[in-house]
């Protein structure tokens, strides 16, 4: 049955606004938007779920969140989570990670420093998957660029966070890529294609920006900077043969192996070691793939209910255009992105709505997943009490409000984000 066609029910939103009272309330009140896990907030969600749901047995409603759990969809993506997180693991215990960074730092010339900053961000980003754990390894670097070249230390750690955020958006092994593919049916390379091309104007103005105000700095690190080329070879080895097209799990697990062995080759993995180290990257992505298989449950309820077409009901009475679907996908995991502080999370929520946005408009699945990771993108960089600001700032000595300013490639990627959808066609 379509959406539309189910009776519009407000109320079976109940659960999602439960866990936004719970997750904001705690965070203002607190101070800090990480006091309660979001794991809990979605269990408590879900409970609540199963109590609003009161003309049908308990069985039931366990079959329709089987059902929703059960989907190709969520099944494939939490396994996808899994294999990015042993590759992870497997290929930092191998120092592919410290490689990666030390060879950016070796490769930087002494006039561009903060510019090398917002690169090197790029390049570890997009090649580890992850914005916080670029921003922890190159925020103590920043810290000593601003020192020895004079430029404010919020330049230094702008650059740092529009680095990691490039990366976030577009990494093959990013759990937001994973998640917008995944919730709307396409491949990997063509949502990094037409991602990349879309925000590919962003970096260059970013880095034309960092150019003019930093121009003529001089700055050089006086200590050793050891790498080892072979480390890095998993990354670009996952980076290539994701964007050539090969199936998203044979290149995980290729790129797992290939850690392993390379790290075993250098000394610098143990071969006692090798599957702590797998297990510990598997773990590591625990939280996102429970989340996952929460808001699974919890959405089939909420659409069973109505939820989902009084959603579509009052975007319908707004939208009558294509335009207007693309606007509406991206406000919806925008305003779902501040209220969660969770660009994955805020994907896993938004992009089931905005698959039935996608089929009644006519928007290319490829196309709805890259709006959706932008804009959740965009807004993860740029809110003060996300996970990435709140580290940068911490490991800087500094507040989220003194970065803000300087957070150019996030505001261009918005820019661009929203040309893209004036200058779009249906096609």
């Amino acid at each position: 049955m379509n959406e539309l066609d189910k009776k519009a029910n407000g109320w079976a939103l109940l659960p999602i606004l439960v866990f936004l009272v719970l997750f904001l309330g705690t965070g203002i009140i607190l101070g800090d938007f990480y006091t309660m896990p979001a794991v809990v907030g979605f269990l408590i969600a879900l409970v609540v779920a199963f109590a609003q749901t009161k003309d049908m047995s308990f069985n039931d409603k366990i079959s329709i969140v089987a059902r929703g759990i059960g989907d190709d969809n969520i099944i494939t993506m939490c396994l996808i989570f899994l294999a990015a997180g042993a590759f992870s693991g497997a290929v930092t215990a191998a120092g592919g990670a410290d490689s990666t960074v030390n060879l950016g730092l070796s490769l930087l010339p002494p006039g561009i420093a903060v510019i090398g900053l917002f690169l090197i961000g790029c390049f570890i980003s997009i090649s580890m998957g992850t914005s916080v754990g670029t921003i922890t390894v190159l925020t103590p670097i920043a810290v000593a660029v601003a020192a020895k070249t004079g430029f404010a230390l919020p330049v230094c750690a702008g650059a740092v966070v529009s680095g990691a955020m490039f990366g976030d958006n577009l990494s093959m092994i990013s759990d937001t890529t994973i998640a917008a593919v995944r919730t709307q049916g396409c491949e990997m390379k063509d949502k990094f294609r037409k991602n990349f091309f879309i925000v590919l104007p962003a970096a260059i103005v970013t880095v034309l920006i960092l150019f003019f105000l930093t121009s003529g700095s001089e700055f050089k690190m006086d200590e050793a900077l050891p790498y080892n080329i072979w480390q890095v070879i998993p990354y670009l080895f996952v980076l290539v043969t994701a964007i050539i097209g090969i199936n998203v799990f044979v290149v995980l697990i290729c790129g797992t192996v290939l850690s392993v062995i390379i790290g075993i080759a250098t000394g610098s993995l143990e071969a006692s070691q090798m599957f702590t180290a797998i297990g510990d990257g598997v773990t590591s992505m625990y939280d996102i793939t429970v989340i996952s298989i929460l808001v699974a449950a919890i959405s089939a309820l909420v659409k069973e209910n109505g939820g989902i077409a009084f959603i579509l009901e009052k975007i319908h009475s707004r939208i009558h255009t294509y335009k207007g679907a693309e606007v509406g996908i991206a406000a919806l995991v925008s305003v779902v992105d501040a209220a969660t502080a969770n660009n994955t999370v805020a994907i896993v929520i938004a992009g089931p709505i905005a698959k039935e946005i996608s089929d009644d408009y006519g928007v290319d699945a490829t196309r709805s997943a890259s709006l959706l990771d932008i804009f959740a993108s965009v807004f993860q960089g740029v809110i003060p009490y996300g996970a990435q600001l709140l580290t940068a700032a911490s490991l800087a000595g500094l507040t989220s409000f003194d970065i803000i300013p300087y957070l150019f490639y996030p505001y261009l990627m918005a820019v661009c984000g929203i040309v893209s959808i004036a200058l779009s066609k249906k096609k």
